[in-house]
C-alpha cells in the first residue's frame, strides 16, 4: 500500500482511506492491484525476458484495459529497474530531474518499489509517494514530478501513454526543490 511523505512537515500518511484522500485532494490518481495474481517466479523476479514481460501484461490486462478505456491510454509496456540493469546510475540521474508533461504520467507497480517526489497544490510543498507492489498511481499533466527508486533499487512497472512517443519531459526548474 503506499504511504505519503510530507517534506516540508514531515508528517507520514499510511492509512489506505487517507492515502487515497489526500492524492485525490492533489489530482493525482490512485489504485490498487492484486499483486497475488502474478506467479511467485514474476513477484520478486527485476531481470525479466521479454516472454516475462508479455506474461505480466497479459495476467494484468482486464486492469490495463479498463484504465486505458477511463483515461485515454493507448499504449503500453513494462520497466524493469535493478542494480543488474545497465547504466543504472545515469537513468536515475535522469529520472531525478524535476520535470512536466504535457500528458499524465502513469505506472503500476508489479515487483519491488519506487517513489514518485510530486509538487503539492498549495502550501503542500513536494511529497513523496512510496509505492510497492500493486499500486497504481497517475501524476496528473503539467504536474512538477520526478520518479525513481527506493533503497532497495528494485522495481517492475507498466507503464501507460497516450502519445505514441511517450512522455516527453520538459525540465522544471525550481530553487524552491531540495533533494532529500
Amino acid at each position: 500500500m503506499a504511504e505519503i511523505y510530507i517534506r516540508n512537515t514531515g508528517e507520514r500518511i499510511s492509512a489506505e482511506e487517507d492515502v487515497r484522500a489526500f492524492l485525490t485532494n492533489q489530482e493525482v490518481v490512485y489504485e490498487h492491484w492484486d499483486p497475488n495474481k502474478l506467479p511467485e517466479e514474476l513477484r520478486e523476479n527485476f531481470v525479466l525476458t521479454d516472454e516475462q514481460k508479455a506474461q505480466v501484461l497479459a495476467i494484468y490486462d482486464p486492469e490495463i484495459r479498463d484504465l486505458a478505456a477511463r483515461r485515454g491510454y493507448q499504449i503500453w509496456d513494462m520497466i524493469t529497474l535493478s542494480d543488474a540493469t545497465p547504466n543504472l546510475e545515469d537513468l536515475l540521474k535522469k529520472f531525478e530531474d524535476v520535470h512536466t508533461h504535457t500528458e499524465d504520467e502513469i505506472r503500476a507497480i508489479t515487483a519491488g518499489k519506487g517513489i514518485f517526489i510530486i509538487k503539492g497544490a498549495g502550501d503542500i510543498g513536494y511529497f513523496n509517494v512510496e509505492l510497492e507492489a500493486g499500486d497504481v498511481i497517475s501524476v496528473p499533466e503539467n504536474t512538477p514530478h520526478f520518479f525513481t527508486l527506493m533503497d532497495n533499487r528494485q522495481i517492475v512497472a507498466v507503464r501507460l501513454f497516450i502519445e505514441k512517443d511517450g512522455w516527453i519531459a520538459t525540465s522544471y526548474e525550481d530553487p524552491s526543490f531540495q533533494k532529500a
